[in-house]
């Protein structure tokens, strides 16, 4: 199936995509004030620039688009077109997840994944069942987790 669009509008429509204060990014931010957790964001001094941080727990959160980086999910399909191509660039992004989230652990910080199909969607998690998620996450010991539609699992795999 070809694309719809022309190269040029294809690459300035790609441009567009935010990479802070997405909707995502918001919704959890909502949930973490909610819960009372105060936090900084996007701090580039650390692997990978985390979408939060919260220092009192020397924990670390990111809010991961399920295609682009690669969740196993409903909201990732391969794209039909440039295949390959999209294919090499989001496995560079699952490589780079990895090596940054690797980095925070070996410094110390405890790092958790926030999926977007747990924020959004047909399935997403109600803001109760992910607060709940958050706060026990947060507030307990373990060093990688993340959330998606199925809840929260102590592990870093993509899907």
């Amino acid at each position: 199936m070809a694309d719809v669009h022309d190269k040029a509008t294809r690459s300035k429509n790609m441009r567009a995509i935010g990479t802070r204060d997405t909707a995502i990014e918001k919704r959890l931010a909502l949930l973490l004030e909610s819960a009372g957790f105060t936090y900084t964001v996007q701090d580039a001094t650390l692997p990978g620039r985390p979408d939060f941080v919260v220092a009192d727990y020397q924990c670390v959160i990111f809010t991961h688009g399920c295609f682009w980086h690669h969740h196993d999910c409903y909201l990732f399909k391969v794209p039909a077109t440039r295949t390959e191509f999209w294919l090499e660039k989001i496995g560079k992004n699952v490589t780079r997840d990895e090596r940054d989230m690797t980095l925070l652990i070996e410094q110390g910080w405890r790092v958790l994944v926030v999926w977007e199909c747990a924020l959004r969607g047909r399935m997403k998690l109600s803001d109760e069942a992910l607060t709940a998620r958050l706060e026990e996450w947060i507030c307990g010991g373990n060093t990688a987790a993340q959330i998606d539609t199925q809840g929260i699992t102590s592990s870093l795999r993509r899907g």
